[in-house]
């Protein structure tokens, strides 16, 4: 009978230091720096709005976040870094929903968007504007599709890169709309603002954040933003489905994400970390002025949304005939 007692009261010490193992991991952690990856060159708002939450959140964890830049591969060079290292909460990947169109155009990605992460928080959302000319005279979007119905194929749009969201934004519009084009692909957003702005390329599904100084200067005009809802940077200007076209939202965001074996609560706390910093009113308003909305998600609904959207990607890609890499 004592020896049952005994073995019994083992088993319940052994159960009590297993159930508080999470918690006094996460109160522990971090106690060394935190590397945050970034798979894009310094300067973009995918570069600037990490910087901006997570020296933040350094600041509350008491430990120094390194953002490590390592451009490359169509982003999946410092993507498929993240996925195969330690899960112990020291390396952290931010990107864009580049994470989950990648795969649905280029062949062999050394990563799965839904099987190698797992979700700690987006960090915000960057309306997508469609932007034109003035000087093409067109002021609506019920007018541009108008024109580009009225000679299949003329239109052309610019986008940074193939397969890149803002490609996939403006192929589900057009889908949507029920009109061709012809899409002109360049390395980044400035050369595609330079190109419309000086007419040679019609339009284009732009970032926010380097559209808007053109927009208000009045050397572009806004016809639409790509969000599931106005864009408070751009409050006058219609979503693509207010214009009238179901379907043909794309939202643009950026989030954290952590390698899939990372501990439960160490996610938790990076979770409620982030959250806090971007609380934070210094953040908060530096990210409106580059034109990021909030975007607050649980990381279980933040996984959901990703491959939801790899499927959708996936799909798109198919429907508006854009070839594999």
């Amino acid at each position: 009978m004592r020896n049952n007692r005994l073995a019994s009261c083992a088993m319940a010490a052994a159960l009590l230091a297993l159930a508080a193992a999470g918690p006094a991991r996460a109160q522990v952690w971090p106690t060394k720096p935190i590397h945050v990856v970034v798979p894009y060159a310094p300067g973009s708002a995918t570069d600037i709005v990490p910087r901006t939450v997570f020296d933040q959140v350094s600041r509350q964890v008491g430990q120094p976040i390194i953002i490590d830049n390592r451009p490359g591969g169509g982003t999946t060079l410092g993507t498929s870094a993240v996925a195969k290292s330690n899960p112990d909460g020291y390396t952290i990947l931010v990107h864009s929903n580049a994470l989950v169109t990648t795969p649905a155009i280029q062949a062999n990605v050394p990563y799965d968007p839904v099987q190698d992460f797992s979700a700690v928080s987006p960090l915000g959302n960057l309306p997508l504007v469609l932007v034109i000319s003035p000087a093409k005279n067109i002021k609506t979007l019920k007018e541009l599709v108008a024109a580009a119905k009225s000679k299949a194929g003329s239109l052309n749009y610019a986008a940074a890169g193939i397969g890149t969201p803002p490609h996939l934004t403006m192929e589900r519009f057009r889908l949507a709309a029920g009109f061709t084009g012809q899409v002109v692909p360049f390395r980044g957003a400035p050369e595609g603002l330079t190109e419309v702005m000086a007419g040679r390329v019609d339009v284009y599904f732009a970032p926010i954040t380097p559209a808007l100084p053109l927009i208000r200067d009045g050397k572009l005009l806004a016809l639409a933003v790509s969000s599931s809802k106005r864009s408070v940077a751009l409050p006058d200007v219609p979503t693509t489905i207010e214009a009238g076209y179901p379907d043909s939202d794309f939202d643009f965001w950026i989030g954290a994400f952590a390698p899939k074996a990372t501990p439960r609560d160490v996610i938790d706390r990076l979770h409620q970390e982030t959250a806090k910093g971007l609380q934070n009113p210094l953040v908060s308003e530096k990210l409106v002025s580059l034109g990021v909305e909030q975007m607050i998600m649980k990381p279980a609904d933040f996984d959901a949304r990703v491959a939801k959207e790899t499927g959708i990607a996936i799909g798109l890609a198919k429907a508006a005939g854009i070839a594999v890499q």
